[in-house]
């Protein structure tokens, strides 16, 4: 089959994806249950407002609650509160939101039921230092974590032992009651630990993970903050604690599942699709490469796939922060790619981030094609001091290739799209 249009094509996949993360029918069936006491929605991430939102359309009984969530990512409820803060840099409003948090599951009864709805980024939006430690610890820590090209899984071990929320800290501040958590996974693996940092999820992870991971990726973590996560007070609560014993965790919503609807929107169209992984992780700039081998190799030799073919993947890179240029890591992975596949026609791309944001500018991703890199050059750009300045917001912006969606309502992580005709 010959894809007239192969930008509307990859933002077909894009939309089905994103629709398949629609955590509401899983949420509808997960809970049918109504408590004797109170019902208390809590939550925090770029996609919970939309969880809140979802919820109340369909739930027949009182319920109260407070979600946080990113600047522009909030929606209308009737009775769930939405505050919106920062990210991917903690803030005062996330300060305040994540106190009131805490506030809203104290004294709770084992008649009452607290419905957590978690989604990525709510490390950012819930900051909460342990006495001795100050919003600024959180912040400083955190753009550590963001320029470090750590996994999200090291740095939520990190952020875990720093905090007075995560960890299942908040999940353990709801005791007697229950607490059932319904997640969208952001995170390559989909281990609910790690999605938030786990707030309502405890993982077992020790001071001694935490500090393994500042050594292993040479996370510069000032001495006062290290001698905090030394100590026992740092550690996080055990999972076999018994205030956990009624509580449970489900995933509503995933990478695979994304992958999954796009790789069937692409064969309804026509056209043959693989995924390759759905928890891709390492340097975005390094993974391009190997997609783009691939890519080439499909387009050269009809193997390991036979074209017309697309190529799925997802989970989460990482960018190593040498420059100072604007970008995400979507837009590095394709700034890469776009290098790899320069001249090669034939072959289109599009990564993306699956809650609309990629990184901390207005695009979710951005289009590559082989004549991409040839645009840049037209326009004055050296693509190569682009992306050594992790600037490849910047060079999309001048070439035209940015991706804007807007805020998704979810958050899955990333989704790339190899299209080889």
């Amino acid at each position: 089959m010959t894809v007239s249009d192969p930008r509307a094509f990859l933002k077909t996949l894009f939309s089905a994806a994103v629709t398949a993360a629609d955590p509401v029918h899983a949420m509808r069936r997960l809970l049918t249950e109504r408590p004797k006491g109170r019902t208390i929605v809590i939550g925090a991430g770029k996609g919970s407002a939309q969880m809140a939102a979802a919820l109340e359309s369909f739930w027949d009984g009182p319920l109260e609650g407070l979600i946080v969530t990113r600047y522009g990512f909030g929606m209308p409820c009737k009775h769930i509160e939405i505050i919106e803060a920062s990210h991917p840099v903690p803030d005062a409003a996330g300060l305040a939101a994540a106190e009131r948090l805490l506030k809203r599951v104290e004294r709770l009864s084992p008649d009452d039921l607290v419905i957590a709805l978690i989604s990525g980024g709510g490390s950012a939006l819930l900051p909460s230092p342990p006495p001795g430690l100050t919003l600024e610890d959180e912040i400083a820590l955190n753009k550590a974590l963001l320029a470090s090209g750590a996994p999200i899984s090291a740095m939520n071990t990190i952020r875990k032992h720093v905090s007075r929320i995560k960890g299942g800290r908040l999940a353990a501040a709801a005791a007697p009651a229950r607490v059932i958590s319904l997640i969208v996974s952001d995170v390559p693996g989909d281990n609910p630990a790690f999605v938030a940092s786990g707030p309502t999820v405890p993982d077992g992870s020790s001071p001694a993970d935490a500090l393994a991971a500042i050594r292993r990726y040479g996370i510069p973590v000032a001495p006062h903050l290290l001698a905090h996560i030394e100590s026992e007070a740092s550690r996080a609560p055990n999972p076999a604690d018994a205030a956990f014993s009624r509580n449970s965790v489900h995933i509503v919503a995933s990478a695979a599942l994304s992958l999954e609807a796009a790789a069937f929107a692409a064969r309804a169209a026509g056209v043959e699709a693989v995924i390759l992984s759905d928890a891709i992780e390492g340097e975005a700039r390094e993974q391009a490469h190997m997609h783009a081998a691939i890519a080439r190799e499909v387009l050269m030799r009809n193997r390991p796939f036979t074209k017309p073919v697309v190529l799925l993947s997802g989970g989460e890179t990482t960018v190593t922060v040498k420059g100072k240029g604007k970008g995400g890591r979507n837009s590095e992975f394709q700034l890469s790619l776009a290098m790899d596949l320069d001249g090669w026609e034939g072959i289109d791309a599009l990564a993306a981030d699956t809650d609309g944001v990629d990184g901390s500018e207005d695009n979710a991703g951005a289009f590559v094609d082989g004549g991409t890199i040839a645009r840049m050059r037209a326009a004055g750009l050296v693509p190569a001091d682009y992306l050594s300045n992790n600037d490849a917001w910047s060079a999309f912006n001048v070439e035209g290739g940015l991706f804007v969606t807007g805020p998704t309502g979810t958050n899955v992580n990333d989704f790339r799209a190899i299209l080889i005709r």
